[in-house]
C-alpha cells in the first residue's frame, strides 16, 4: 500500500521519480523501488516523505486516507529547496513552458557532448 500512495502522491504533484529524487537527495533507484514494492523506507525516509507531501504517516503509508483533501493544495506551488511558493496560473504555465524548453536543450547539449 505504502509505494502505490507514494506513486500517486508524487503522480498528484505531477513530478517524475527523478524530480522527487533531486529535491529530496534519495536516488531514483531508492524511490523505484520504495513504489514498487521491492524495498521498504526507513523511519527517518518516511518522515522526510510525510513532511514534504504534508501528509500525515497515517496517510502516507495508507492507514488512513485523508490525502484527497490536502493535495488540492499543490495546484501551482512549487518548492525551491525547503521554501513552498504559491505561483499564479500565469507563472506556473511560464515556469513549465521554459521548464521544458530548458529540459529539451540539455538534453541535446548533452546528446551532442556524447558524439
Amino acid at each position: 500500500m505504502f509505494g502505490k500512495r507514494l506513486a500517486e502522491l508524487r503522480n498528484k504533484k505531477g513530478i517524475s521519480q527523478y524530480e522527487l529524487a533531486d529535491r529530496l537527495q534519495f536516488t531514483r533507484a531508492q524511490l523505484a523501488n520504495y513504489e514498487q514494492g521491492t524495498r521498504e523506507p526507513d523511519f527517518q525516509t518516511l518522515v522526510t516523505l510525510a513532511d514534504y507531501f504534508e501528509v500525515s504517516l497515517d496517510d502516507l503509508l495508507g492507514r488512513t486516507n485523508n490525502v484527497a483533501v490536502t493535495t488540492t493544495e499543490y495546484k501551482n506551488v512549487v518548492f525551491f529547496g525547503e521554501e513552498k511558493e504559491n505561483l499564479t496560473d500565469e507563472e506556473a504555465e511560464y515556469l513549465k513552458e521554459n521548464l521544458l524548453l530548458l529540459r529539451k536543450y540539455k538534453t541535446r547539449w548533452n546528446h551532442s557532448k556524447m558524439t
